[in-house]
């Protein structure tokens, strides 16, 4: 089966505010509701979970039964640190021969191209990752914030989601992460890239549109791509 798991526990503390990021409402939905809109829309896709804060299950569940989201199976809880999230979405599927499409709540305009590429390269390789180039000279420094190398930026991408995998691979990476007195982490495919070396990564490519809302700005920035992507599908 094709699982997408939105993950959907974050605090959008850099937004300001109590209410976290994906609640935030943009041209008459909750951003989370048009990220699991797209989800539910996509034919490859079968099913749905969605890992929020323990305190806002009930209002994601409520947000489910008014769209009538069909897809949307489960609602599990979240923990303090994303790849807690990610540990309960493994907890609540066993089958090592399902994909799992970890993604974040606060892109909702991640394309039914960018998942249909995602679920093809998993035909091929267990772990795929989404990116797009980067444009940007990146610059590495050392503890005296002095340049110690430049990267060609050929070989350099700016990491997007979803991160996608056979469960059995993150699983097994997950496993020996928490044996690690030192594991730290802020994606999926870093944990695979780091326990199991020998896992290829295949990088999807990404688009530019499927930003993640971080700051103030990025909400109108978005509403202003979501008409757009409204307006050129009504001309299709």
């Amino acid at each position: 089966m094709n699982i997408a798991i939105i993950l959907a526990g974050g605090s959008g503390s850099r937004l300001g505010g109590d209410l976290p990021k994906q609640f935030l409402e943009v041209a008459g939905r909750t951003i989370i509701e048009h990220t699991i809109d797209v989800f539910d829309t996509c034919s490859l896709v079968d099913e749905i979970a969605v890992v929020s804060r323990q305190d806002f299950i009930n209002e994601v569940e409520r947000i489910v039964a008014d769209n009538h989201f069909s897809k949307v199976r489960r609602v599990l809880p979240g923990g303090k640190e994303r790849y807690h999230s990610s540990l309960s979405a493994l907890q609540a599927y066993k089958d090592d021969a399902d994909n799992l499409l970890f993604h974040d709540a606060v892109r909702p305009l991640v394309s039914h191209r960018i998942i249909a590429d995602c679920i093809a390269a998993l035909e091929r390789y267990r772990a795929v990752n989404v990116a797009v180039p980067t444009t940007d000279t990146i610059v590495q420094v050392d503890d005296d914030n002095c340049i110690v190398g430049v990267p060609p930026r050929k070989y350099l991408r700016n990491s997007q989601t979803p991160q996608c995998f056979k469960r059995g691979v993150i699983a097994q990476a997950y496993q020996l992460a928490l044996q690690d007195p030192g594991f730290t982490t802020t994606d999926d495919c870093g944990v695979v890239r780091r326990y199991l070396p020998n896992e290829p990564v295949f990088v999807v490519n990404g688009e530019n549109t499927n930003l993640k809302l971080t700051y103030k700005e990025d909400l109108f920035l978005f509403e202003h791509l979501l008409k757009s992507r409204i307006l050129n599908s009504s001309l299709q």
